[in-house]
């Protein structure tokens, strides 16, 4: 066994930290600041019909990069990888801003979601290979500080850039940031625990890689398409779900074969890392499918503005900060980290179902109240599923393992956002739908500044409508979340190493089958 590598100081991680939290920044703020300028940006290069897919352009570059990212850092080193991303991101942030047309647009938006997904799995991997999983629940909490200033502050610069600047500066914002941390990172970050291969070891799994990205991009595209772009039974979808099962089982054979594989099948045959995959999944799917459709009760039931709903968040976002930040400190006095995921999925139900439960007299303080719950939940859930993943693995996996529970997440999220939204537009049409009557509002294009313009009888109308549909959303929310408290369950509490050692790993005993 090797012996230890020396820890880093708390100076020196702090310092190091500074950096990362500026990336943290990049990656959290980008869609934040981009979402206000869209309108101004389909004004000003045309293409319409083709803005959704300068969003989702991103997520499928970055969905796709998430586990190549994190292997990559296992093998050439995360600080260099990590780098590596900024830099891509900046690159394609840089290109963003000089975009003549949409579909110019929408490939350096890919490319800036190349970088973007190695931008959260380098910060995770780096705590993880700077600080023992006994200390690092308080320094992963810090980062959760950023999210607040993100939800908060995104939406606020963004529509004063595209008011008073131009629209173009939601991209190049990017840049003085980035290479801020990129200085910040090279100059002081040390990864004393980190195990790199040898030249000689290298063997990148290229075709694992591809197979990968096309059945992830054939089951993103089948739940953002279906029911929207295409009815779920047509040809369209049905193909993309086959070419998504298919792309999925060969890619189980090619990892098996693979020397270096992208995704090392046997990370799952620890029970703390497939169970902390499988929460992270169902925690993405009924969190974030839940909480992006939070807004349209805010802004069309309740009136609020698309700024003012950003700044309603806060509840949501500061406990959930606080949470996370007393869960990290409780882990690391105690070494217990069983009941932290128990609790968080429990108030993950409670506070989706009490988001279900509003309807048009449902008060602002009640919304902020329903929120707190909501947020105590995701302070439990995101950074400890996290540290569970990265305690089950060995140092010299802890790329990989990051990039695997990343990507497990995202990929709940991305699915929950969409199958959630299928059911909250076929909710909102069917109740529209069900009136009947003459100069009913449609779902297709209606906006809350258009609402406002209607007669009385037609809003009540379309806010009922808005109600039934996320009275729906995040009743299903609820549901799926009742399954990540059955998963929290299972979870062992095996101890947190409080050392770097390369290979030392959680207990044998916590092997599927033990």
């Amino acid at each position: 066994m090797p012996e230890a590598t020396a820890a880093l100081t708390p100076r020196q991680i702090i310092t190091a930290m500074s950096g990362l939290v500026i990336a943290m920044l990049l990656a959290m703020l980008d869609n934040m600041i981009v979402s206000p300028a869209l309108p101004t940006i389909v004004g000003d290069l045309g293409g319409l019909d083709h803005l959704s897919w300068v969003v989702t352009g991103y997520i499928l570059a970055s969905t796709v990069a998430t586990p190549i990212w994190g292997k990559l850092g296992d093998l050439f080193g995360h600080k260099a990888t990590f780098m590596a991303s900024i830099t891509i991101f900046l690159i394609g942030s840089a290109l963003c801003g000089m975009s003549q047309d949409m579909l110019q647009l929408i490939l350096f938006r890919a490319i800036q979601g190349l970088g973007a997904g190695g931008l959260m799995v380098g910060i995770m991997s780096v705590i993880g290979l700077m600080v023992s999983p006994r200390e690092r629940g308080k320094y992963q909490g810090i980062m959760m500080a950023v999210m607040p200033a993100a939800m908060i502050g995104g939406p606020l610069i963004g529509g004063f850039i595209t008011d008073n600047l131009s629209w173009r500066w939601v991209f190049y914002v990017n840049l003085p940031l980035g290479l801020l941390s990129l200085v910040v990172v090279w100059a002081t970050l040390t990864l004393p625990g980190e195990v790199t291969k040898k030249a000689a070891q290298l063997s990148i799994d290229w075709l694992g890689a591809s197979v990968l990205s096309v059945w992830i991009t054939a089951l993103v595209l089948t739940v953002t398409w279906g029911g929207s772009q295409y009815a779920w039974g047509s040809w369209q979808i049905i193909g993309l779900a086959v070419v998504a099962i298919a792309g999925f089982a060969l890619f189980l054979i090619v990892e098996r074969r693979a020397a270096e594989p992208i995704i090392p099948l046997q990370l799952f045959s620890n029970r703390n890392f497939s169970v902390a995959s499988a929460l992270g999944f169902v925690v993405g799917f009924a969190m974030f499918g839940g909480v992006t459709f939070l807004p349209q009760f805010q802004q069309f039931v309740q009136g609020q503005s698309a700024t003012n709903s950003g700044l309603l968040l806060m509840p949501m976002m500061i406990s959930a900060m606080v949470v996370s930040l007393a869960g990290g400190l409780l882990i690391t006095k105690t070494g217990r980290y069983k009941a932290i995921p128990i609790v968080g999925a429990a108030m993950l139900v409670v506070g989706l179902w009490l988001f279900s439960t509003m309807d048009a007299n449902t008060s602002i303080a009640q919304t902020g109240l329903y929120m707190v719950a909501l947020g105590v939940g995701m302070g439990c859930l995101m950074q400890t599923t996290n540290l569970i993943a990265q305690n089950s693995v060995p140092i010299r996996d802890m790329g990989t393992a990051t990039g695997t529970a990343t990507f497990a997440r995202n990929m709940g999220g991305s699915i929950g956002v969409a199958l959630l939204g299928a059911i909250y537009a076929n909710q909102l049409t069917s109740s529209l739908g069900d009136t009947g009557g003459q100069g009913t509002p449609s779902a297709s294009g209606m906006t809350p500044a258009a609402l406002h313009q209607l007669p009385e009888a037609v809003q009540i109308v379309f806010k009922q409508a808005v109600v039934n549909g996320t009275h729906a959303i995040f009743l299903w929310g609820a549901v799926i979340a009742a399954a990540a408290f059955v998963l929290a369950w299972l979870i062992k509490e095996v101890p947190l190493r409080e050392t770097l050692t390369p290979d030392d790993v959680a207990e044998p005993a916590d092997s599927i089958g033990h």
